[in-house]
């Protein structure tokens, strides 16, 4: 029996009113996947429930943040005693210097600033990379997003070392006329562009492991390679782990790879996890770059929310909770789910590749390897929609979108697994079924 939708499309009707598209971020609108959004109305644990009552298995944890899963009791306890002696001071506080320790001591970065989203991180490093080399160029791959930054809402031109062009109206030409786009995972058109624009490159950004085109690893040694091939141009190399940091591993991708092969990015962006569910993220690297910034240096950057004492409580607290038993629990369960889906879709007789760097991963409905965005847009987005929908029905919340990460917590228990696995089998037949009529080869 369809789930009872009427109080969230009521609540999207408002907001569809008073706010472009009804949501605050697009891919909520499930414009990808059709059909009504989900208005939730609280969460706990693995769990999340809508307005109209609907329980969901929570397969999205906000977009990474929750590794702990929602409401978690010591992450709550910590917030509600920080809300308590006052929300926003405008001045320097203990919680963000415990915060700043936590992430040096984890991660390969000597130095943190704090600013209040992903994109605010990448747009201040890629600053700061410019200022640091007085070069202008910026390098980045197809598929990997970094926010909504100008600069880096770009698409590729005809050739692998072509200026790019805007990939959105608004953004005008002369924002994205200094950034080069190349496919991801390609050593030799990296070697192609240094080669051709070395002297002008300031920075190379890329996402430490590709998650907003569906999960697409980094080859073996890739990320090492970039790294060298930046520094023996005088570049910076910018690992974006908003999305992987403290969330792929407990040293985030970075110690899935250069934690053991020995180098360290010059600049990286953190996010999600490292705030604890509250908007908060940060951008750190080496002493000597990040001793550029204002004011200390001459490159300005600034916040008023910057640091703010209640969102770095919950990340301070998430992250002391984040212990190697966490990560084992979430890197099993994924392991699971990983399992049981690619099970049910070989089955159900759906091409299909499952592609995972620690414990994030997702299914593309395609054949892999998926190794960069051109590989992705393969997957069938009328099979991902069908399999979406059949597992929404029975109690599943998944990313509206084919090109998402999948993300799981501590919370996730048996009964939240188990109901995973027992609607994997009727939306892979959902998927098939969708496939066949859209014309899709299987």
């Amino acid at each position: 029996m369809p789930l009872d939708t009427a109080a969230s499309a009521d609540l999207f009707a408002r907001a569809r009113a008073v706010t472009p598209g009804g949501v605050n971020s697009p891919v909520r609108a499930f414009n990808a996947v059709g059909g009504t959004p989900r208005f939730i109305r609280s969460a706990a644990g693995a769990w999340l429930t809508d307005h109209d009552g609907n329980e969901y298995v929570d397969l999205i944890c906000s977009w990474g943040p929750m590794l702990l899963g929602h409401a978690h009791r010591e992450v709550l306890a910590a917030v509600q005693a920080a809300v308590a002696r006052g929300t926003s001071y405008g001045t320097p506080t203990e919680p963000e210097v415990e915060l700043a320790e936590a992430i040096v001591a984890r991660t390969p970065v000597d130095r943190v600033r704090f600013v209040s989203s992903g994109t605010e991180a990448t747009m201040s490093a890629i600053r700061l990379a410019r200022g640091f080399t007085g070069r202008d160029v910026v390098v980045k791959f197809a598929g990997c997003y970094h926010g909504h930054v100008d600069p880096l809402l770009a698409s590729a031109g005809s050739g692998l070392a072509t200026f790019a062009v805007p990939g959105t109206p608004g953004v005008p030409t002369s924002s994205t006329e200094l950034t080069l786009v190349l496919p991801y995972n390609d050593r030799a058109a990296v070697e192609k562009v240094f080669a051709e624009h070395g002297e002008r490159i300031a920075c190379l950004v890329t996402e430490a492991a590709p998650g907003n085109m569906g999960v697409v690893p980094p080859e073996p040694g890739f990320n090492e390679f970039l790294a060298r091939t930046c520094a023996q141009h005088g570049a910076l190399f910018v690992s974006d782990e908003v999305m992987t940091g403290f969330r792929a591993s407990r040293q985030g991708q970075w110690g899935l790879d250069g934690a053991h092969e020995g180098w360290r990015p010059d600049l990286v962006t953190f996010g999600k996890v490292m705030g604890g569910g509250f908007p908060a993220a940060a951008f750190g690297g080496r002493a000597d770059v990040m001793g550029h910034l204002a004011p200390e240096g001459p490159v300005y950057q600034a916040g008023t929310l910057s640091g703010n004492p209640i969102a770095t409580t919950a990340g301070l607290t998430t992250l002391r909770l984040a212990t190697e038993e966490v990560y084992d629990h979430v890197g099993r369960a994924a392991d699971v789910i990983k399992g049981a889906a690619g099970e049910a879709l070989a089955a159900a007789g759906v091409p299909h590749t499952v592609q995972s760097t620690g414990t994030m991963f997702s299914v593309f409905l395609t054949e892999g390897p998926v190794r960069d965005f051109e590989d992705a847009s393969r997957t069938s987005a009328a099979g991902y929609a069908a399999f979406f929908h059949a597992m929404l029905e029975r109690q599943v919340y998944l990313p509206p979108s084919a090109y998402e990460a999948w993300f799981l917590s501590s919370a996730h228990d048996d009964r939240a697994v188990s109901t995973v696995l027992d609607a994997l089998p009727h939306a892979a037949r959902a998927a098939a079924a969708a496939m066949d009529t859209a014309g899709g080869a299987r």
